[in-house]
């Protein structure tokens, strides 16, 4: 098994004709992600290599039974995309799009709050479930079938964990690219509730880094509720007061969101931190 999605997901496109659209269209496709169409408003009847383009998502998913869609539209655009696919009933939402106001994040979570749509991102790599599935925009090459699950705040360095896990044997089932902006949908607990149900998930690697409070509350979940496995891994840990480090979220103010106390929320929580990338191959293999 997997979370979130698998083998029959069927994956729209929004913003397909756009440059990265079009590419990562093609890439997921290849990869073998079913994606069945594409959604640019007054481009129907077009193709981006053998994928039709139509007009609407509502039309899109009745004439290809499509219940996922990735966005790959300009930033002032995206929530629209958003609440034009949740209207359309579709169960999975990834947003790539970068630089989303905040306050349209809020608004739309508001809006999302009782439906079935579970919107991922925005400013997100995607997801990937390796050999099922790909949703997203992550190189392939670190990725293997396994059984350990990955969620985190970052982009490149999930690859490199990835990249950890699959040359120490033991593959992924699930790993899930939250993002880093201050708002997000999905967060670190929906997928660790999700990866506590999955019983091809046999241990679970949180990514954190610096900046709000998502880590600490990521590790009393992890120690109510989950009995697998889990690691840790927190970005930033040299990074100065008051600067931002890459994602929008990814900021120490006023003394919060400091490294050092999501390293010691892990720790009471009992997740086995590591300092580097690498020792999270050594640990799996003390634990599986």
């Amino acid at each position: 098994m997997s979370i979130f999605i698998n083998k029959d997901t069927r994956l729209l496109v929004q913003g397909i004709t756009g440059r990265d659209g079009a590419f990562h269209a093609q890439a997921m496709q290849t990869y073998g992600t079913k994606v069945v169409g594409g959604v640019t408003p007054g481009k129907a009847g077009q193709k981006v290599g053998a994928i039709p383009v139509f007009d609407s998502v509502s039309e899109a998913r009745a004439a290809t039974g499509a219940n996922a869609s990735i966005i790959f539209v300009p930033a002032a655009f995206a929530a629209d995309a958003v609440y034009e696919a949740a209207d359309a009933g579709i169960e999975l939402l990834v947003c790539i799009s970068e630089g989303v106001p905040t306050l349209d994040v809020v608004r739309l979570m508001a809006y999302l709050k009782g439906r079935k749509t579970r919107l991922l991102g925005p400013n997100c790599p995607g997801l990937i479930s390796p050999g099922q599935s790909k949703v997203g925009i992550m190189p392939d090459l670190p990725f293997k079938p396994g059984k350990v699950g990955v969620v985190s705040r970052s982009g490149t360095l999930t690859y490199e964990i990835a990249w950890q896990i699959t040359s120490a044997g033991f593959g992924e089932s699930t790993v899930v690219g939250i993002g880093g902006d201050p708002i997000i949908g999905t967060n670190f607990i929906d997928c660790l509730s999700a990866f506590k149900d999955d019983p091809q998930t046999e241990a679970i690697v949180i990514v954190g880094e610096i900046g709000g409070s998502d880590e600490e509350e990521a590790a009393r979940y992890v120690k109510a509720n989950i009995r697998k496995p889990v690691f840790g891994f927190i970005a930033g840990q040299t990074a100065p007061a008051d600067k931002r480090m890459g994602h929008a979220g990814a900021i120490i103010s006023s003394g919060s969101g400091l490294a050092a106390d999501k390293i010691k929320a892990f720790q009471q929580a009992g997740i086995e931190v590591c300092y580097e990338p690498a020792e999270i191959a050594t640990k799996l293999k003390a634990k599986l």
